[in-house]
């Protein structure tokens, strides 16, 4: 088929690669604009962007896909002149307007990290991962005007594990699903796929911001983990250290028999620092602090920051 793929950050990559990898044909991508990074505020190219430039590939970059707007005509101008036949979506963070959708004899078919109707919405990830989900995976489905309402056209499942941070659970997924994108726009080529409606509960999952992965450390061990790991490494999960703003990686549950009475008792967020292990009260049992990263500097080894403090008493996260 005649593809025109939308994309903007890494986990799309690899899905536009699968794609230029098959048979099909990508006529052009849609990508966000460049962006400001660094020190030195420079502009960069989406990693779909950078990735469809090294192949040739045309590269639209509208600031909006409204109607009546300069860059919306535009792009509606160009999707006609190329008359694709579908349009993949992969996490492409613009607006799909609905006289948009039926632009593609397929449309336009999203991939969505999720087995919908289970977390519909912007971080199912990090929602599978903070809700404790034992499975999750990824499902295609034909974008209509609800959020994340349309027919499913494939699935593929995946086992979150224990110590999977969103990054883990979301570079597998990337993969996996490009395949399940693949076939997906196979069976839409061949007519075998059949669109089935969702079923079942739905469940959604909202924009992160930065507010949302503050740790509450009166939450029981086990929350205060997976709200960790579902907030890593973007936006990063913090706490305040005094006055100071403080990322806290991924931290490790133990057992409470192997502590001693003063670590078993420590208050939610009180911190135990000794020559070997850094410990936090939660609600329940503490947990084992094994990387932190303070104002202004990378994350670090907990045990190394420990060791740069003046005082090592008294300390709390809050």
């Amino acid at each position: 088929m005649r593809l025109i793929f939308a994309g903007t950050p890494e986990p799309a990559v690899v899905a536009l690669q699968r794609l230029l990898d098959s048979e099909h044909e990508i006529l052009a991508v849609i990508t966000r604009p460049d962006a400001r990074r660094g020190r030195g505020r420079t502009l960069h190219p989406s990693p779909v962007s950078a990735l469809a430039r090294e192949h040739g590939i045309e590269v639209l970059t509208p600031t909006t896909l409204k109607p009546d707007t300069e860059d919306g005509d535009a792009l509606r101008a160009r999707l006609r002149e190329l008359a694709p036949d579908c349009l993949p979506v992969v996490a492409y963070g613009n607006l799909i307007t609905e006289d948009l959708l039926d632009i593609a004899p397929h449309g336009w078919v999203n991939l969505h990290f999720s087995l919908l109707p289970a977390w519909r919405g912007a971080a199912p990830v990090q929602a599978a991962i903070g809700a404790g989900d034992d499975i999750t995976g990824a499902s295609t489905f034909r974008i209509e005007k609800g959020l994340d309402t349309g027919p499913v056209l494939g699935t593929v499942t995946e086992t979150i594990r224990d110590t999977d941070t969103a990054d883990d659970l979301l570079t597998r997924l990337a993969h996996s699903g490009a395949d399940l994108l693949a076939a997906t726009m196979d069976g839409l080529a061949s007519g075998e796929i059949v669109p089935q409606p969702q079923q079942g509960e739905a469940s959604y999952a909202a924009k992160i911001t930065t507010e949302d992965a503050r740790i509450d450390w009166s939450a029981p061990a086990f929350a205060v983990d997976r709200h960790i790991r579902a907030h890593t490494p973007g936006p990063g999960a913090w706490s305040l250290l005094g006055q100071d703003r403080v990322k806290v990686g991924p931290v490790t549950p133990v057992e409470t028999t192997a502590l001693s009475p003063e670590v078993t008792n420590l208050a939610p967020g009180q911190l135990h620092i000794a020559k070997d292990a850094i410990h936090v009260g939660t609600g329940t049992t503490p947990v084992r602090l094994d990387r932190i990263q303070p104002p202004g500097k990378k994350m670090m080894n907990a045990l190394d920051w420990s060791r740069g403090l003046q005082e090592t008493t008294g300390l709390e996260l809050a």
